[in-house]
């Protein structure tokens, strides 16, 4: 019995240079909508955004949403944004 055992591999710089992944890190917004589904949107991508009935579906949707927005409008994200904090102010209305 003969087993099929791969040939080795070139680990050189080379070779390893198009195996390369560069990891981006996005800030996202999520709010919950009056029909009680959260909503994502990606202030950094413009129109970067989606919803679900649940949080753990909402990350998959807007990691497959960014996924497809850097795929069609390239790795440039809007410059110039940084996320510093979230903050709820209370006014008064009449």
């Amino acid at each position: 019995m003969r087993l099929n055992v791969p040939k080795k591999q070139d680990f050189s710089k080379r070779a390893l240079s198009s195996v390369l992944v560069t990891c981006l890190k996005f800030a996202v917004l999520v709010e919950k909508d009056e029909s009680g589904y959260f909503v994502a949107s990606v202030p950094e991508l413009p129109g970067c955004h989606t919803q679900a009935k649940t949080l753990d579906e909402l990350n998959k949707r807007i990691k497959e949403a960014i996924e497809a927005y850097l795929e069609v409008e390239g790795a440039k994200p809007k410059e110039g944004i940084s996320l510093v904090g979230l903050q709820f102010i209370e006014v008064t209305t009449s």
